[in-house]
């Protein structure tokens, strides 16, 4: 073999296309141990496939990545979201950039992406083994399957978040960050919270109270389990290592009115004390009636609300605790921190620094991104950058042992 890609997903079909797209002669294998290949592309967006994310300007785009912001500029400045949307619609898929920036196929089916990227590598002659696990690698480079052995002088790894493959890179020399997952759901039981799954509100701001503490503002979605949405998935994204650390066992308090300042929500209850209308029933903001009426807990009337109950309505609003006891999980995508520390990755050729010959793309480095399209963004942009390289990188057909723990880095433009 000329290349060998192992790992079937979003990053390892894209390396194997651009790769056998700017060298046809070359034989590239790409390994999948699964029956079928791009099963996170499969399951993404509920099954619409959330292919990237229209933020097309680079400094605001790796904001939304909790691990790696600083290094990805590398990669998004030669393959972004707008380079990304280009190479399928050239290839006949349509796509849509929704309200929220989120990009999806025009067919709202992942099937689209999925159907698309199989034809491509298919016409490209890719050598696309399922069912294949690696048992083993050596360097040279020599992939030891169930039943046999293949041997390349360049070796890829796309292989996502599978915990079999850190020893495989330790070994390598390479010092591996333990993984952890990224993007998950509080779980929280509390009886404020029983009977509202599928009350939403548009806009919060929540503090997790962490050390440090970490600070979001979003959309929330109460759910049977606690708390879902946008606000809770950055707070799980940028937390994931502490949260792991304390075992999920966290508090995080929510302000329902971020753009009402706490002395005007006080003000607005004592001025509605001069009237007899049910608390539970008057609202001044446009809360979700059920949400306000589990807050305010009391059936009385303004006129009879004491200081005591305006102080405990007033904290409520503004400073809501909810006691965090586990986490839950974000629909099936499962997205983890950790992997491949990028100080040791080349990220203008996604070789590792440490092994000549050797690639890695998407999950498996120690990059993560929050929901909307920027892990997939990651993906593309990885393995697209990791095939150019790979394809202009001219080394020998022999296996040849390299020494752990020494700097072999080169520069190589695609």
């Amino acid at each position: 073999m000329d290349a060998i890609i192992v790992g079937g997903g979003a990053a390892g079909f894209f390396a194997a296309i651009e790769l056998k797209r700017r060298r046809p002669e070359w034989q590239v294998v790409l390994l999948e141990a699964a029956a079928r290949p791009l099963a996170k592309v499969r399951i993404s967006g509920g099954g619409r496939c959330n292919v990237t994310h229209a933020c097309f300007e680079i400094g605001r785009l790796v904001q939304h990545y909790p691990r790696g912001e600083k290094q990805l500029r590398a990669l998004f400045s030669r393959f972004g979201p707008a380079d990304t949307m280009k190479w399928f619609e050239e290839r006949g898929v349509a796509l849509k950039i929704e309200e929220d920036g989120r990009v999806f196929p025009v067919s709202d089916s992942s099937q689209t992406i999925i159907d698309c990227l199989q034809e491509e590598a298919r016409r490209l002659g890719v050598d696309l083994r399922v069912n294949t696990s690696v048992k083993a690698i050596e360097p040279g480079w020599t992939v030891h399957l169930r039943e046999g052995s293949l041997s390349a002088p360049r070796l890829l790894l796309a292989t996502g978040g599978a915990p079999n493959v850190y020893p495989w890179l330790s070994q390598l020399g390479h010092q591996m960050i333990p993984s952890c997952p990224s993007l998950f759901t509080f779980t929280v039981n509390d009886p404020r919270l029983s009977d509202l799954p599928g009350v939403s509100v548009d806009r919060v701001r929540a503090v997790l109270e962490t050390k440090p503490p970490l600070r979001q503002e979003g959309a929330l979605l109460i759910t049977h389990w606690g708390l879902s949405g946008p606000v809770t998935l950055r707070l799980s994204a940028w937390g994931a290592r502490m949260l792991h650390a304390l075992d999920y066992q966290a508090w995080v308090r929510v302000d329902w009115l971020p753009d009402v300042p706490q002395e005007e929500v006080r003000a607005t209850f004592e001025r509605l004390r001069a009237s007899n209308k049910k608390i539970a029933g008057d609202c001044p903001w446009s809360l979700p009636r059920r949400l306000w009426r589990n807050l305010v807990a009391d059936d009385s009337s303004w006129s009879r609300a004491s200081e005591k109950f305006l102080n405990r309505l007033v904290e409520s609003v503004k400073n809501c605790r909810f006691q965090v006891v586990a986490k839950g999980v974000f629909k099936e995508e499962f997205v983890v921190a950790g992997g491949v520390p990028l100080r040791e990755v080349d990220l203008q050729t996604l070789q590792s620094k440490l092994q000549p010959g050797l690639y890695l793309a998407g999950e498996l480095l120690d990059v993560d991104g929050v929901t909307g399209g920027f892990n997939f963004q990651n993906a593309w942009a990885s393995g697209y950058l990791a095939g150019a390289a790979m394809a202009a990188c001219e080394l020998p057909k022999v296996n040849l042992e390299f020494p752990t723990g020494h700097d072999f880095g080169t520069k190589l433009s695609p």
